[in-house]
Protein backbone atom coordinates (compact mmCIF):
# COMPACT_ATOMS: atom_id res chain seq x y z
CA UNK A 1 0.00 0.00 0.00
CA UNK A 2 3.02 2.24 0.88
CA UNK A 3 4.64 1.72 -2.69
CA UNK A 4 1.25 2.37 -4.28
CA UNK A 5 0.64 5.88 -2.55
CA UNK A 6 4.47 6.92 -3.49
CA UNK A 7 3.69 5.77 -7.16
CA UNK A 8 0.50 7.93 -7.11
CA UNK A 9 2.32 10.52 -5.47
CA UNK A 10 5.03 10.49 -7.38
CA UNK A 11 2.74 10.29 -10.94
CA UNK A 12 0.35 13.51 -9.48
CA UNK A 13 3.65 15.51 -9.44
CA UNK A 14 4.73 15.21 -13.10
CA UNK A 15 1.02 14.95 -14.68
CA UNK A 16 1.00 18.58 -12.66
CA UNK A 17 4.31 19.39 -14.37
CA UNK A 18 3.25 18.58 -17.43
CA UNK A 19 -0.33 20.01 -17.46
CA UNK A 20 1.48 23.54 -16.68
CA UNK A 21 2.70 23.71 -19.86
CA UNK A 22 5.26 25.58 -18.79
CA UNK A 23 8.69 25.54 -21.22
CA UNK A 24 11.23 26.57 -18.61
CA UNK A 25 13.88 28.54 -20.77
CA UNK A 26 17.58 27.96 -20.80
CA UNK A 27 17.93 30.80 -17.93
CA UNK A 28 16.13 28.58 -15.73
CA UNK A 29 16.93 25.94 -13.84
CA UNK A 30 15.37 22.71 -11.90
CA UNK A 31 15.61 21.90 -8.87
CA UNK A 32 14.14 18.40 -7.64
CA UNK A 33 14.61 17.91 -3.52
CA UNK A 34 14.21 14.21 -3.13
CA UNK A 35 13.86 12.70 0.56
CA UNK A 36 15.23 9.76 1.24
CA UNK A 37 15.46 9.66 4.86
CA UNK A 38 13.23 7.21 6.98
CA UNK A 39 11.64 10.26 8.60
CA UNK A 40 10.09 13.57 7.48
CA UNK A 41 12.19 16.59 6.75
CA UNK A 42 11.46 19.96 6.12
CA UNK A 43 13.93 21.75 3.72
CA UNK A 44 14.91 25.54 4.51
CA UNK A 45 15.67 27.35 1.45
CA UNK A 46 16.60 31.16 1.32
CA UNK A 47 15.82 32.98 -0.59
CA UNK A 48 12.82 31.42 -1.05
CA UNK A 49 10.37 33.40 -3.26
CA UNK A 50 10.78 30.33 -6.25
CA UNK A 51 10.63 27.51 -3.53
CA UNK A 52 7.45 27.61 -1.98
CA UNK A 53 8.24 30.25 0.08
CA UNK A 54 11.21 29.09 1.80
CA UNK A 55 10.13 26.14 3.63
CA UNK A 56 7.91 22.99 3.66
CA UNK A 57 7.20 19.84 4.56
CA UNK A 58 8.42 16.70 2.67
CA UNK A 59 7.92 13.41 3.75
CA UNK A 60 10.05 10.46 3.84
CA UNK A 61 10.14 8.82 -0.08
CA UNK A 62 8.71 11.98 -1.49
CA UNK A 63 10.25 14.59 -4.27
CA UNK A 64 8.92 18.01 -5.33
CA UNK A 65 10.43 20.28 -7.95
CA UNK A 66 11.04 23.91 -8.60
CA UNK A 67 12.59 26.31 -10.95
CA UNK A 68 14.78 29.33 -10.41
CA UNK A 69 16.10 32.01 -12.75
CA UNK A 70 19.69 32.03 -13.44
CA UNK A 71 20.43 35.41 -10.93
CA UNK A 72 19.49 33.06 -8.20
CA UNK A 73 21.93 32.54 -4.94
CA UNK A 74 21.21 31.05 -2.25
CA UNK A 75 21.34 27.84 0.31
CA UNK A 76 18.95 24.63 1.07
CA UNK A 77 19.43 22.92 3.90
CA UNK A 78 16.86 20.25 5.73
CA UNK A 79 14.93 20.61 8.94
CA UNK A 80 14.41 18.00 11.77
CA UNK A 81 12.11 17.52 14.47
CA UNK A 82 9.53 19.59 13.41
CA UNK A 83 6.11 20.37 14.77
CA UNK A 84 4.08 23.28 12.87
CA UNK A 85 0.31 24.04 13.50
CA UNK A 86 -2.01 24.77 10.69
CA UNK A 87 -0.42 28.39 10.79
CA UNK A 88 2.95 27.32 9.75
CA UNK A 89 4.03 28.42 13.56
CA UNK A 90 6.00 25.96 15.34
CA UNK A 91 10.03 24.69 16.02
CA UNK A 92 12.33 22.30 15.03
CA UNK A 93 15.05 20.15 17.03
CA UNK A 94 17.72 21.25 14.17
CA UNK A 95 18.04 23.89 11.27
CA UNK A 96 15.43 25.56 12.56
CA UNK A 97 14.51 29.09 10.85
CA UNK A 98 12.71 31.01 13.97
CA UNK A 99 9.23 29.89 14.71
CA UNK A 100 7.66 29.69 11.08
CA UNK A 101 7.68 26.91 8.49
CA UNK A 102 8.55 29.59 5.57
CA UNK A 103 12.27 30.60 6.18
CA UNK A 104 13.17 34.13 5.61
CA UNK A 105 16.49 33.72 7.39
CA UNK A 106 19.21 31.15 8.07
CA UNK A 107 19.10 27.97 9.72
CA UNK A 108 20.15 27.34 13.12
CA UNK A 109 23.21 26.06 13.21
CA UNK A 110 24.09 22.82 13.28
CA UNK A 111 23.17 22.06 9.84
CA UNK A 112 24.17 20.41 6.30
CA UNK A 113 23.95 23.34 3.56
CA UNK A 114 23.73 23.05 -0.02
CA UNK A 115 25.06 26.16 -1.70
CA UNK A 116 23.95 27.68 -5.01
CA UNK A 117 25.06 30.48 -7.05
CA UNK A 118 23.67 30.37 -10.98
CA UNK A 119 25.40 32.52 -13.01
CA UNK A 120 27.42 30.91 -16.48
CA UNK A 121 29.06 29.13 -15.33
CA UNK A 122 27.07 27.47 -11.98
CA UNK A 123 29.09 27.57 -8.73
CA UNK A 124 27.88 24.92 -6.03
CA UNK A 125 29.06 23.55 -2.82
CA UNK A 126 27.71 21.46 0.39
CA UNK A 127 29.12 23.15 3.07
CA UNK A 128 29.52 21.61 6.62
CA UNK A 129 31.16 24.97 8.24
CA UNK A 130 28.28 25.39 10.26
CA UNK A 131 27.83 21.77 11.09
CA UNK A 132 26.06 18.73 10.44
CA UNK A 133 22.26 17.24 10.95
CA UNK A 134 21.98 15.46 7.56
CA UNK A 135 23.26 14.10 4.60
CA UNK A 136 22.74 16.06 1.61
CA UNK A 137 23.82 15.09 -1.85
CA UNK A 138 23.80 17.85 -4.59
CA UNK A 139 23.54 15.62 -8.64
CA UNK A 140 23.82 18.10 -11.79
CA UNK A 141 22.22 16.63 -14.50
CA UNK A 142 22.27 17.85 -17.98
CA UNK A 143 24.99 20.23 -17.52
CA UNK A 144 28.49 20.69 -18.96
CA UNK A 145 31.69 21.24 -17.58
CA UNK A 146 33.16 19.66 -14.55
CA UNK A 147 29.72 18.90 -13.01
CA UNK A 148 30.71 16.57 -10.44
CA UNK A 149 28.45 15.68 -7.36
CA UNK A 150 28.92 17.46 -4.09
CA UNK A 151 27.89 16.92 -0.77
CA UNK A 152 27.94 14.35 1.67
CA UNK A 153 26.19 11.06 1.83
CA UNK A 154 27.67 9.77 5.12
CA UNK A 155 25.94 10.09 8.20
CA UNK A 156 28.04 11.79 10.57
CA UNK A 157 26.11 12.16 13.91
CA UNK A 158 26.86 8.40 15.08
CA UNK A 159 30.55 9.31 15.38
CA UNK A 160 30.21 12.88 16.53
CA UNK A 161 32.52 13.90 18.32
CA UNK A 162 31.15 13.97 21.97
CA UNK A 163 32.02 17.40 22.70
CA UNK A 164 30.91 18.59 19.47
CA UNK A 165 27.16 16.15 19.48
CA UNK A 166 24.20 17.76 20.16
CA UNK A 167 21.52 15.45 21.22
CA UNK A 168 17.97 15.05 22.41
CA UNK A 169 17.14 12.51 24.76
CA UNK A 170 20.45 9.49 24.43
CA UNK A 171 19.86 10.42 20.49
CA UNK A 172 22.36 12.71 19.36
CA UNK A 173 20.27 14.52 16.76
CA UNK A 174 22.74 16.82 14.89
CA UNK A 175 27.14 17.32 15.03
CA UNK A 176 28.25 20.79 15.62
CA UNK A 177 31.55 22.85 14.11
CA UNK A 178 34.41 23.35 16.27
CA UNK A 179 33.77 26.99 15.47
CA UNK A 180 30.49 27.09 16.70
CA UNK A 181 31.29 24.83 19.51
CA UNK A 182 34.11 26.45 20.66
CA UNK A 183 34.42 29.66 19.01
CA UNK A 184 37.95 30.49 18.38
CA UNK A 185 40.26 32.27 16.00
CA UNK A 186 41.70 29.36 14.93
CA UNK A 187 38.26 27.40 14.54
CA UNK A 188 36.36 30.02 12.76
CA UNK A 189 39.04 31.19 10.49
CA UNK A 190 39.16 34.68 11.70
CA UNK A 191 41.50 36.81 13.17
CA UNK A 192 44.82 36.59 12.55
CA UNK A 193 43.26 32.83 11.13
CA UNK A 194 41.80 35.17 8.76
CA UNK A 195 43.33 34.00 5.23
CA UNK A 196 43.74 30.62 3.57
CA UNK A 197 47.58 30.47 4.74
CA UNK A 198 46.69 30.78 8.61
CA UNK A 199 43.59 28.64 8.84
CA UNK A 200 44.35 25.32 7.95
CA UNK A 201 42.64 22.29 8.65
CA UNK A 202 41.88 20.89 12.20
CA UNK A 203 41.58 17.76 14.30
CA UNK A 204 37.96 17.97 13.60
CA UNK A 205 37.38 19.04 10.31
CA UNK A 206 39.73 16.40 9.54
CA UNK A 207 37.24 13.72 10.77
CA UNK A 208 34.25 15.86 8.36
CA UNK A 209 36.56 15.90 5.34
CA UNK A 210 37.51 11.66 5.71
CA UNK A 211 33.63 11.02 5.85
CA UNK A 212 32.50 13.63 3.57
CA UNK A 213 35.46 14.63 0.68
CA UNK A 214 33.27 16.51 -1.52
CA UNK A 215 31.95 18.56 1.07
CA UNK A 216 33.77 22.18 2.77
CA UNK A 217 34.77 20.79 6.23
CA UNK A 218 36.54 24.41 7.06
CA UNK A 219 36.27 28.20 5.40
CA UNK A 220 39.17 27.95 3.08
CA UNK A 221 38.68 23.97 1.77
CA UNK A 222 37.93 24.98 -1.46
CA UNK A 223 40.05 23.19 -4.19
CA UNK A 224 37.60 20.30 -3.48
CA UNK A 225 34.76 21.72 -2.22
CA UNK A 226 33.42 24.06 -4.75
CA UNK A 227 32.14 23.02 -8.25
CA UNK A 228 30.89 24.43 -11.37
CA UNK A 229 28.77 23.46 -13.90
CA UNK A 230 27.05 25.15 -16.81
CA UNK A 231 23.09 24.78 -17.96
CA UNK A 232 22.96 22.45 -15.59
CA UNK A 233 19.06 21.59 -13.79
CA UNK A 234 20.56 20.01 -9.70
CA UNK A 235 18.84 17.15 -7.91
CA UNK A 236 18.90 17.79 -3.84
CA UNK A 237 18.86 15.11 -2.06
CA UNK A 238 19.11 13.85 1.93
CA UNK A 239 20.36 10.18 3.03
CA UNK A 240 20.54 8.92 -0.31
CA UNK A 241 23.97 6.77 -1.22
CA UNK A 242 26.82 7.96 -4.30
CA UNK A 243 25.98 5.64 -6.56
CA UNK A 244 22.08 5.86 -6.30
CA UNK A 245 20.71 7.00 -9.65
CA UNK A 246 18.38 10.26 -9.27
CA UNK A 247 16.11 11.62 -11.97
CA UNK A 248 14.37 14.75 -12.74
CA UNK A 249 11.93 16.03 -15.64
CA UNK A 250 13.13 19.23 -17.51
CA UNK A 251 11.40 20.65 -20.70
CA UNK A 252 9.14 17.30 -21.51
CA UNK A 253 12.59 14.86 -20.97
CA UNK A 254 13.08 12.55 -18.06
CA UNK A 255 17.03 13.00 -16.65
CA UNK A 256 18.67 11.25 -14.98
CA UNK A 257 22.25 11.55 -13.02
CA UNK A 258 25.08 9.76 -15.02
CA UNK A 259 23.12 10.62 -18.42
CA UNK A 260 22.70 13.73 -21.01
CA UNK A 261 19.28 13.16 -21.52
CA UNK A 262 16.63 11.17 -22.81
CA UNK A 263 14.57 11.67 -25.76
CA UNK A 264 10.44 12.86 -25.43
CA UNK A 265 7.97 10.22 -25.87
CA UNK A 266 5.35 12.15 -24.93
CA UNK A 267 3.75 13.46 -21.78
CA UNK A 268 1.38 10.92 -20.67
CA UNK A 269 4.36 8.02 -20.85
CA UNK A 270 7.29 10.09 -19.52
CA UNK A 271 5.00 10.28 -16.49
CA UNK A 272 5.02 6.98 -15.98
CA UNK A 273 8.35 6.39 -17.12
CA UNK A 274 9.39 9.14 -14.58
CA UNK A 275 7.55 8.01 -11.91
CA UNK A 276 9.21 4.18 -12.17
CA UNK A 277 12.66 5.81 -12.44
CA UNK A 278 11.90 7.75 -8.82
CA UNK A 279 9.91 4.75 -7.03
CA UNK A 280 12.64 1.74 -7.74
CA UNK A 281 15.08 4.11 -6.27
CA UNK A 282 13.13 5.09 -2.80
Amino acid sequence: MALLMRLLLTITLVVIMIASGAKLSDSARVFTIINYCDETIWPGITPGENFGGGGFELKSGRSIVFTAPISWSGRIWGRTGCNFDKTGNGSCQTGSCGTTLQCGAAGKTPASLAEFTLASPDFYDVSLVDGFNLPILITPVNGTGNCSRAGCNSDLRPNCPKELAVKSGNKIISCRSACDAFGTDQYCCKGTFGNPVTCQPTFYSKKFKEACPTAYSYAYDDPTSIFTCSASDYIISFCSSSKQKVCTYHDHKVICSGSKGLKSFGGRWLALIFAFMVIINL
